[in-house]
């Protein structure tokens, strides 16, 4: 797989409610996947190490000193900055307040509770490629209803954000995104939702492409699939 240098942002500050029954004393990307103790958010990160990432913004919030305590500020070589919710800003906020600290002209952002197995340095290529503004990672599914199916035009283009409901098949927003630093600048909130008060609220305003892949992909958002991803993780599927 082709290596990828740069910047990548990883949200990793929310409660992980639904996950609370199975998974309470440590935030939900700190889930251990072992008898080790080994974190999911240890999976995601030895991907991005992997793939050449040099600098990796955690953005944190809830039991923010377990994620800091564990990861210190360096990882298989990376470098790790810290940006702290004090409160929640959502998914929008936070990945603004870290890009404030950012530095490459375009930079990653992942969430730290998902693992989607997809080339950083394909995703960037077509980013700059099709000079979008925003490329997400589309995920091909088939009967599924955790998420929106997004609208595609033959170019890959994103023309509109699905509503959660179910559908035979079809391409799901990944969560796995390659974005210009200053493309959210310009929202004046500073508590928002990444996907649904910019990406969904602005989609007719900027070139927001889909990179399609089928490749392993894993939430552990509910129990039974945090179940699955340990169990994925054994058998080195992860």
């Amino acid at each position: 797989m082709k290596k990828s240098s740069g910047e990548a942002i990883v949200l990793a500050g929310g409660f992980g409610t639904r996950l609370r029954k199975v998974v309470s004393d440590v935030p939900k990307p700190m889930a251990p996947m072992d008898d080790k103790g080994t974190p999911f958010l240890a999976l995601v990160m030895h991907k991005l190490a992997e793939q050449g990432i040099s600098r990796v913004i955690l953005s944190v919030g809830y039991m923010a000193e377990v994620i800091q305590k564990y990861f210190g500020n360096t990882f298989e070589g990376m470098t790790i900055d810290y940006v702290i919710e004090d409160s929640p800003l959502g998914t929008g906020g936070a990945v603004k307040k870290a890009l404030g600290i950012c530095n490459e002209d375009n930079v990653f952002v992942l969430n730290g509770d998902t693992f989607l197995d997809v080339s950083l340095a394909e995703l960037k290529q077509l980013h700059e490629h099709t000079n979008a503004d925003f490329t997400l990672v589309a995920r091909e599914m088939s009967n599924f209803d955790r998420y929106g199916v997004l609208a595609l035009d033959e170019a890959n283009r994103v023309l509109n954000f699905g509503e959660k409901e179910y559908c035979m098949h079809g391409y799901i927003n990944g969560g796995v995104y390659c974005l210009r630093r200053g493309l959210i600048d310009d929202m004046r909130e500073d508590v928002f939702s990444l996907e649904k008060d910019f990406l969904e609220a602005k989609v007719d305003q900027l070139h927001i492409h889909a990179y399609k892949t089928n490749s392993y992909f894993i939430d552990i958002g509910i129990p039974a699939d945090y179940s699955r991803a340990k169990l994925d993780f054994v058998n080195g599927e992860i």
